[in-house]
């Protein structure tokens, strides 16, 4: 599937989920939930259960692995190992963005070493110089006489399934996985002109804390006021958020400066500068649509009280100016460093060393905490 083609001149506008969102803000926001749940402490501490979410979610799910702005020209590949894996992420000559795995088909070689992006039509094997052209294919192995027979069409790189959408690139580990939900959400950030952003900076996040801690920082809007009191809390009115659901996802929506102008003007400008959308695609991705940029986070558990979190910023454009460059090195610095970094990644790991203590057997759960029990419950179903 190639990637798509979106006509970054036009107007773009709000989807009628995203003016939903606004309207029920602008009315003071809704409760999710009525009353007090929990979550069982052992959620976050068990190593076995960590064994089971890799089993029958992490194998199983759509996963998102990229932005599309990692790779924004054709013939552009990016090794990838958060996933317990080698992988590739490529985009070929087509524009056609796959995820293979980042082995070669000769002896097992890893095929491209490092992490950062790469830029050649051919991916040529370290170990014996067997190559392969950016869609996969076998271009090329010396000594062809050594092989009698051999048919480089069947050995290609091992391709896993893949999709782009919405300016997200997902892959599965599963051959049956099914992305119709990835394609759904595609149009909500279609609305967003994500396809066409410029990748600012990216930072990959070691935290020892389980990764349903930090996707439970980003489901709720409760501690923004208390942990952000010093950065982005002064921002925001307090308890004023709602969400809904895309099948396992969530979409919420939480108050700057929302009125019934902003909800009548229905334009981004308005919109991004009065409400902060947030996107928790299940299982362990997150996409904050600040007023003028957009951090995806992608969450990649490696035990049960270990997760890597990959932070990337996309911008409007690449800076033309020092002071355009000033301007977006001071939002990374504030978010990535000090909010992410500092503050919701910090807050997790205490959580971790607290749960992991015994000191309580359970996670208490208020009205404005909605989204993390509802979280729980898709992860529930599948174990």
């Amino acid at each position: 599937m190639n990637a798509p083609v979106l006509n970054l001149g036009a107007r773009l506008e709000p989807t009628s989920g995203q003016l939903a969102l606004a309207s029920l803000l602008a009315d003071g926001g809704s409760k999710r939930q009525a009353g007090i749940t929990h979550v069982d402490a052992s959620a976050y501490t068990d190593p076995a259960r960590h064994a089971a979410e890799q089993a029958r979610i992490f194998t199983k799910a759509p996963l998102v692995i990229a932005p599309s702005a990692l790779l924004p020209e054709p013939n552009m590949a990016v090794p990838h190992d958060g996933f317990g894996k080698p992988l590739l992420i490529a985009r070929d000559k087509t524009g056609t963005a796959h995820v293979f795995l980042n082995v070669c088909q000769h002896r097992g070689t890893r095929l491209v070493e490092g992490s950062e992006a790469v830029c050649a039509p051919r991916l040529v094997c370290p170990y014996h110089a067997w190559s392969y052209a950016l869609d996969g294919k076998l271009v090329g192995l010396p000594r062809t006489d050594a092989f009698p027979g051999l048919d480089k069409a069947d050995f290609g790189l091992k391709r896993l399934p893949t999709r782009e959408a919405g300016g997200l690139i997902w892959f599965s580990f599963d051959e049956a996985a099914d992305f119709a939900e990835a394609d759904a959400l595609g149009h909500d950030f279609d609305a967003f002109g994500l396809y066409g952003l410029h990748l600012f900076k990216r930072h990959t996040h070691d935290v020892p804390a389980n990764w349903k801690l930090i996707m439970d920082a980003f489901l709720e809007s409760y501690h923004v006021l208390r942990l952000h009191s010093e950065t982005i809390g002064p921002f925001f009115k307090d308890g004023v958020s709602t969400g809904d659901m895309i099948g396992p996802h969530q979409r919420s929506a939480v108050g700057r400066d929302v009125d019934e102008a902003a909800v009548r003007a229905a334009d981004w400008p308005t919109l991004r500068r009065a409400i902060t959308y947030t996107y928790q695609m299940f299982p362990g991705t997150v996409l904050i649509v600040s007023p003028d940029y957009v951090n995806l986070m992608v969450l990649m558990p490696q035990a049960h009280d270990r997760v890597l979190v990959e932070d990337f910023m996309l911008i409007p454009e690449p800076p033309a100016t020092d002071k355009a460059l000033h301007h977006w090195e001071k939002s990374w610095n504030l978010l990535d460093g000090g909010v992410f970094g500092s503050e919701d990644f910090r807050a997790a790991a205490l959580g971790q060393q607290g749960l992991s203590s015994g000191a309580i057997d359970r996670i208490t759960l208020g009205t404005l905490e909605a989204g993390i029990r509802n979280f729980h419950d898709q992860v529930e179903a599948r174990l």
